[in-house]
């Protein structure tokens, strides 16, 4: 959960070890958002009327660079593996 107070007065908050911070523009809607992952400061806009909306989309934003970043545990030759598993669940 995340604090609204301080996404709309453009306070710090941290997603998954990730500190993130969104602020609202001088235009309707608008909201800047800034992150740094690693030594990359990542920056942009988005538009919703709603603070949490903006940071769910900046959350969301950190995930799927958390998921690019990390090592690729999922291989072709291991998703094949795993595919040709029987179900350990369900109807046999």
């Amino acid at each position: 959960m995340i604090c609204t107070e301080s996404v709309t007065q453009g306070g710090s908050v941290i997603h998954r070890g990730v500190q993130y911070t969104v602020v609202a523009t001088a235009e309707p809607d608008i909201w800047e958002w800034r992150y740094e992952l690693g030594d990359q400061v990542k920056t942009g806009r988005t538009q919703t009327r709603l603070a949490a909306l903006a940071a769910r989309r900046v959350k969301s934003k950190i995930d799927a660079a958390l998921r690019a970043a990390r090592p690729n545990s999922l291989s072709g030759a291991n998703v094949a593996e795993r595919m040709s598993e029987p179900a350990s669940r369900g109807l046999t």
